[in-house]
């Protein structure tokens, strides 16, 4: 032991007012050169006794400590380097730990969904950008994560010829404006029926960095301004603020007559307006698929070739 380093002495009949040894700066500086000296006798020492190994056992050392340092370089590489490329690359493992993403919103759909593109790790902003995220629709298709903000619903937009609900439109807007072309952090609960990932969204924190603190919760702000009503399903997820804080500022836009409550509370909500059309359409006009334009036009085209078809078969038929 260096001469420097402070002993302990466990003996209990030592005074306690002792005055301390003074140190020697003399000695003090030798031993401080002295570590690397030291640190040499350690090493070759190791060095000595792993070469008294025997053969079968010094190459099973070193797969061991050579497998586990990849597994904890996979590990980190994992959960804060690998990028997510879609909804359908969240694993249940993720849902049920609630893990937490940071991403960039390429897309607004409807005023209670949006795409968000995983941004994982550094590299995706100045000064240290160098990793760079896709613009075009072409770039993007494939490697985008669809999210449905937990604990809302929203005023709903015109799908398959029904009418859009009134305030659709500002509401909308109001979310593009919020999130839209900006980074937002998401905190992952579940999927829904149509692949989509339901997901407490917290705005970027406007002083700390994300991972030392959470911005402010987008539903509960979509709430408080009045473009939006909680969601009250069995399926409904909250987050730590819980279903009575969402009840208790949706009850303060309401009062305030903010947003879509500008009239009051008696317009019919979201959940009403999707009711009402659910039980008065067809089971094929419920179904939300992304696209059904192409695959629609390929069956009219196969159909029309068809009927052609047999009109002539039928011609030299009767002939």
């Amino acid at each position: 032991m260096p001469s420097w380093w402070p002993s302990w002495n466990s003996d209990t009949s030592q005074k306690s007012d002792s005055k301390p040894v003074p140190v020697n700066p003399k000695q003090l500086n030798d031993s401080l050169k002295d570590i690397p000296r030291q640190a040499d006798d350690l090493a070759a020492s190791l060095y000595a006794q792993a070469a008294a190994l025997p053969p079968h056992l010094r190459i099973f050392t070193v797969f061991l400590l050579g497998g586990t340092s990849a597994l904890a370089v996979y590990h980190v590489y994992a959960r804060y380097l690998k990028r997510i490329p879609n909804s359908g690359w969240v694993t249940p493992k993720m849902l049920s730990k609630r893990r937490w993403i940071k991403g960039y919103v390429t897309s607004v759909g409807d005023a209670d969904n949006f795409r968000v593109y995983h941004t994982p790790g550094i590299g995706w902003r100045w000064p240290l950008k160098f990793r760079r995220i896709p613009v075009g629709r072409t770039d993007l298709k494939d490697q985008t994560i669809h999210i449905r903000m937990a604990g809302v619903d929203a005023p709903e937009s015109g799908h398959f010829g029904r009418p859009p609900q009134p305030f659709s439109e500002e509401s909308l807007a109001w979310l593009k404006g919020q999130i839209e072309q900006k980074f937002v952090y998401c905190q992952l609960f579940s999927k829904d029926q149509y692949g989509r990932i339901v997901a407490a969204v917290h705005l970027k924190p406007r002083l700390l960095p994300g991972w030392l603190a959470t911005g402010k919760n987008l539903s509960l702000e979509m709430l408080r301004a009045g473009w939006a009503g909680v969601y009250e399903q069995a399926s409904g997820e909250y987050g730590r603020s819980g279903l009575a804080e969402f009840l208790r500022v949706q009850k303060e836009a309401q009062r305030a007559k903010r947003g879509m409550w500008i009239h009051g509370t008696q317009g019919e909500t979201p959940a009403e307006y999707k009711k009402r059309y659910r039980e008065g359409a067809p089971s094929a006009e419920l179904a939300e698929p992304p696209s059904q334009t192409e695959p629609t036009t390929k069956k009219s085209k196969r159909s029309e070739s068809s009927g052609w078809l047999s009109r002539i078969l039928r011609l030299r038929s009767s002939k």
